[in-house]
């Protein structure tokens, strides 16, 4: 993951902006709520930073590198194991859910990263993705900000059939694509998700390990 330094150093100023946006922060839990599986294991955020969702979500375990972040998600009662998403802490078929949430514009290697995931997942695992997808309202605006802000000045943000892509080249199965923040005026009121892609600067995609195991095509 990249732009380590900003999220060391302002770890306290990236927290506070879910306290500053209360609506868009709500809106984004409910979009992720409404594709979590049943739980029948271990559920794990790669990249937890300080913790906002996994504990509201009930996440018991997180992956993050930054120190600084990793000392706010432990205050919020998450387990914090250092790591990347390119190189996951964890046991193969260990986990029943992964989560990946505003988290992939961050990582150096994509297909690395959903590779990870799939060996950390039970068979019939699923994947929940959230991102900010680049031709999206938000992701414009991201891209047209010129790098100011401390946090996204090294993220790269990915297009929906990016992820895509990579999650299928990673033999993850996708199931359902859910979007929310489809208000290009970005008002700060909360927003019952809706299923699709085409509207939303927060998409999130639900996706799964197939029952029969891997497909050994796509396997490196």
């Amino acid at each position: 993951m990249t732009g380590a330094s900003a999220f060391e150093t302002l770890a306290d100023a990236y927290d506070a902006w879910f306290d500053a946006h209360p609506a868009l922060y709500e809106s984004e839990l409910k979009a992720v709520r409404a594709v979590l599986p049943e739980r029948t294991g271990a559920w794990v955020e790669i990249g937890v930073g300080t913790g906002r969702f996994a504990s509201r979500l009930g996440i018991e375990t997180g992956i993050e590198p930054a120190a600084a972040m990793a000392d706010l998600a432990r205050r919020r009662g998450v387990r914090v194991l250092a790591g990347t998403a390119e190189d996951v802490p964890l046991d193969d078929s260990s986990v029943q859910a992964a989560f990946l949430i505003t988290t992939l514009c961050f990582v150096r290697d994509v297909d690395r990263s959903f590779s990870e995931i799939r060996r950390i997942l039970v068979r019939g695992g699923v994947v929940v993705v959230a991102f900010l997808p680049r031709e999206s309202p938000l992701g414009r605006r991201i891209l047209g900000d010129g790098g100011r802000d401390p946090f996204f000045r090294e993220a790269r943000l990915l297009s929906t059939a990016e992820v895509l892509a990579a999650m299928t080249s990673a033999g993850l199965r996708v199931e359902r694509i859910v979007q929310t923040l489809t208000d290009p005026a970005g008002v700060e009121r909360v927003e019952a998700p809706s299923d699709g892609l085409d509207r939303g600067s927060f998409v999130v995609i639900r996706g799964s390990v197939p029952q029969g195991g891997w497909d050994e095509s796509t396997q490196s």
